[in-house]
């Protein structure tokens, strides 16, 4: 009966160290240590660490000091062998660089990599590990062993800041969410119909005039008023739009933008939490804020164009850019001064949902096409993004861009991000181009989590179940087509979020999901198990104070 009560005991002690180990993304490997006892950090605990690792140093210390008021000390030559956070970079070769070890029992922590970065990775994980019921000391870490690194080399997550323009102070917030996630690249999409949001020296209009709109739709698109309208999705080449049409706007004037300085100072930041930031420059459609401020650029050079302020695409709001000499000398202006901010190595162009009808209708394109041999507008697309990746690819940068860059042939080096489903990204990799899998069934964390949803959100449905159960990777693909497969983005569209709390609204839990299906290997992950690892970095959130639903916790 004693060795019963005894194995029974064992049991349960097992099982209460699994719950208080609940990390996400999963590690590769995790041992829980069942007979050490847990580390603990105290007023006297110190980081032993190089001054090469300061990021990482850095971002832990904040951390602490943030959510739980607590200080520690740091040294680089410490040789104590208890109470100590060691971090260690070994500088051994391994197949994955982001790889890290973390080992902790009850005198000491070790973060064990190859590389600075993997060392950050191994902190994030390191903070899961803090426990959370309080924020004084002494704070306990459970004893554990874990071997660790990422699926995918691209793990990234987007903001429209266009619909809804953030400050500074909320992207770098958003930044260090991506950073917990261990997710490495931020697409910022800093300009739209709705707004043009980074300061171009040589082109001030595009923030004097193009930053700022006189108004936004009034409720769910088409708006208030066409409740009984129904509308289609406008094709590539036909201009639909219903005569009964209504656009009530709420007249409030909106808009901002981010100097060059600034732009500066967010990049510092993220490089800091190594993430690399991507900046999204629309072209040669989603240019109205652009054409409101240089109109000759426009197919209509004697309209008078303004910025948006509808959502979708209806043709009085989606004109495209000309595919003249005069604009392409414009946006390589432009791309100059972003890219000479920017050191990430990508630039993303845009390039979906260019309505072809206004290069059809427009003289001057049809000139163009017949001057440049080509058959139809599709080609004249194609046309565009070939001369901007020129363009680019002289500068030692590689192109991005939506799926539509297919269309009319892909240009030589691009990388395609498919967003209509998963056929721009097979049809990429089956080119053997690089592509990053965003279909807005599953990855668009702008649609609603729930059917009846807390506030107003897109009109489409994109559940936690969904997004988690998302695989990046296309069966149909080769396993040698599969390669290009570079990883997996989530986007959030900013039509409906009008404030922090609304993102983060819309962010959590599908951030978590993301991180794993990015991070995790494929075959650890687990739908049941995510759910009862959500409650505990729930509990975190708490902490942190961050706004998430609380219907999560009622399942």
């Amino acid at each position: 009966m004693r060795k019963i009560i005894l194995l029974f005991l064992t049991i349960i002690s097992i099982k209460l160290a699994a719950q208080e180990v609940n990390l996400i993304p999963l590690p590769v490997k995790l041992e829980i240590k069942q007979k050490s006892a847990p580390f603990t950090i105290d007023q006297n605990t110190q980081i032993v660490a190089a001054d090469s690792l300061i990021n990482s140093i850095s971002f832990f210390k904040d951390y602490l000091s943030k959510y739980y008021g607590v200080t520690i000390n740091r040294d680089s030559t410490l040789n104590k062998k208890s109470n100590v956070i060691k971090l260690v970079v070994n500088n051994v070769k391994t197949a994955n660089p982001d790889r890290y070890e973390l080992i902790a029992d009850n005198k000491q922590i070790q973060i064990i990599a190859s590389s600075s970065k993997g060392i950050f990775y191994g902190i994030q994980t390191l903070i899961q590990l803090l426990s959370y019921s309080n924020k004084a000391l002494p704070i306990q870490i459970p004893a554990v062993s874990i071997t660790d690194y990422p699926r995918f080399d691209y793990r990234g997550m987007h903001l429209d800041v266009s619909r809804h323009f953030f400050d500074v102070t909320f992207i770098k917030q958003y930044i260090d969410y991506l950073a917990l996630h261990k997710m490495n690249y931020f697409h910022w999409h800093l300009t739209d119909d709705h707004g043009w949001r980074i300061e171009i020296k040589k082109y001030p209009k595009l923030t004097e005039i193009g930053a700022w709109r006189e108004g936004s739709i009034i409720g769910l698109w088409p708006g208030q008023g066409n409740e009984n309208i129904k509308y289609q999705v406008l094709p590539t080449t036909v201009k639909i739009t219903p005569k009964d049409a209504v656009i009530k706007t709420d007249g409030i004037k909106h808009g901002g933008y981010y100097t060059q300085e600034q732009i500066k100072d967010v990049i510092d930041y993220a490089a800091k939490r190594y993430i690399t930031i991507i900046p999204e420059i629309e072209m040669p459609a989603h240019s109205m804020a652009l054409l409101a401020a240089y109109p000759e650029l426009g197919t209509e050079p004697n309209t008078k164009y303004e910025v948006a302020q509808t959502w979708g695409m209806m043709n009085k709001y989606n004109n495209v850019l000309q595919a003249s000499d005069t604009t392409f000398k414009f946006l390589e202006n432009v791309l100059t001064e972003v890219m000479d901010l920017f050191p990430s190595p990508y630039i993303h162009i845009g390039g979906d949902e260019a309505s072809k009808v206004w290069w059809k209708q427009s003289s001057v394109s049809q000139q163009i096409m017949k001057d440049n041999g080509l058959k139809n507008e599709s080609e004249l697309q194609s046309y565009f993004i070939r001369r901007m990746e020129k363009f680019v690819n002289s500068k030692g940068k590689t192109i991005i861009g939506w799926n539509e860059i297919l269309q009319g042939g892909l240009a030589p080096n691009a990388v395609v991000m498919s967003w209509q489903g998963e056929k721009g990204g097979v049809e990429a990799a089956k080119q053997q181009h690089k592509a990053i899998m965003t279909p807005e069934n599953k990855m668009y964390f702008n649609h609603a989590q729930f059917v009846k949803e807390d506030s107003l959100t897109a009109n489409k449905f994109s559940p936690l179940i969904d997004v988690y159960n998302y695989e990046p990777i296309p069966a149909e693909l080769t396993a040698e087509q599969a390669k290009c497969i570079w990883g997996g983005q989530g986007c959030l569209w900013s039509e409906y979020i009008t404030n922090p709390a609304k993102v983060q609204y819309l962010l959590f839990p599908r951030l978590d999901a993301l991180s794993e299906i990015l991070w995790s290997p494929k075959e650890k992950r687990n739908y049941p198990d995510f759910q009862k690892r959500l409650k505990t970095q729930f509990k975190r959130y708490d902490l942190m104070g961050i706004t998430y639903s609380k219907r999560y916790l009622e399942n």
